[in-house]
């Protein structure tokens, strides 16, 4: 099958504690609870990708990461302990994010792509790195921002440095390199894809990466920049937490839907979006803007 393309699937959608959360009583984890409004339950966020649907690379690691490799057949284990996991590549070092290494730790050694900040981060503040390290062999490869790097398969990576002025929760460190995206391409059929699922504001630069990718998958975290203190769950806005929200005269929507990728899904959907309910009326704005709302299982392709 090598060679036909490329293939992304989105193993969890979800931000934070997925959806519905298990500590939260906003509209739409009760709804979907008590089964009053259609929606789909949906872990946290994280997709892998293949050229050739035997080697696969994971993009982020959830703490959701051991259900979601059950959930999809490609990624379970062959003779012994071996899987199609090649490496693991992550956007920054949020916890939602880094937390599934630490359930990695069982294989024989994980190839970690990384900025020099991010694993700076999972080293010195969180220890994630240091603990995953005591169980099994880490290989780090620092992912320099404009830097194209090979994966295998004919599959290579580009990421580029997304800014953010998020607080620092650890204290003082690298600020270059906190967060990036990536944009993926098959060097097989030209074919490229952007995953993009922490993003605070849409400058040229971040722009610039996302105008002629075939696929992209962005950061759809809230719908309103201050969601979270309208429901009482939080005393912080979107862009407070780094996530640009969907709706607003500067949010995503307007800027996503311009641009001319065949495929523009949302991903990173936190549990208090309206879009995450079939049935809302803002889950309809945006389908009418041609853009998808990802859930749990979806597949890409993108063939030659």
């Amino acid at each position: 099958m090598k060679g036909l393309g490329m293939w992304l699937r989105v193993l969890g959608s979800a931000a934070g504690g997925g959806f519905p959360q298990w500590n939260c009583g906003c509209p739409n984890c009760r709804a979907v609870r008590a089964g009053s409004r259609p929606g789909r339950p949906r872990t946290q966020s994280s997709i892998a990708v293949s050229t050739d649907h035997q080697r696969w690379f994971l993009f982020n690691a959830s703490p959701d990461i051991r259900t979601q490799i059950e959930s999809f057949h490609a990624l379970q284990p062959g003779a012994g302990r071996a899987t199609p996991l090649q490496a693991v590549l992550l956007t920054d070092a949020e916890l939602d994010h880094t937390l599934g290494l630490l359930l990695l730790r069982e294989a024989k050694s994980i190839e970690l792509h990384a900025t020099a900040a991010v694993r700076e981060t999972l080293c010195r503040a969180t220890a994630i790195l240091r603990t995953l390290e005591a169980y099994c062999a880490v290989t780090w490869r620092e992912v320099v921002p404009g830097e194209e790097t090979q994966l295998g398969g004919g599959l290579s990576y580009r990421a580029f440095d997304v800014p953010t002025d998020k607080r620092n929760r650890f204290g003082p460190g690298r600020e270059h390199g906190r967060v990036v995206g990536y944009r993926l391409t098959d060097r097989t059929s030209g074919r490229t894809a952007v995953y993009l699922p922490v993003v605070q504001q849409l400058t040229a630069a971040v722009l610039a990466e996302l105008s002629d990718c075939d696929c992209l998958l962005i950061d759809g975290t809230c719908w309103h920049d201050d969601e979270m203190i309208r429901l009482g769950l939080a005393s912080k806005t979107s862009r407070d937490m780094g996530h640009l929200p969907i709706a607003g005269p500067d949010g995503s929507l307007r800027r996503v839907a311009e641009l001319p990728a065949q495929r523009k899904i949302y991903v990173h959907l936190n549990n208090t979006n309206p879009v995450l309910l079939n049935d809302a009326p803002e889950r309809r704005v945006v389908e009418q803007h041609g853009i998808e709302i990802a859930s749990d299982g979806l597949e890409v392709r993108l063939t030659p």
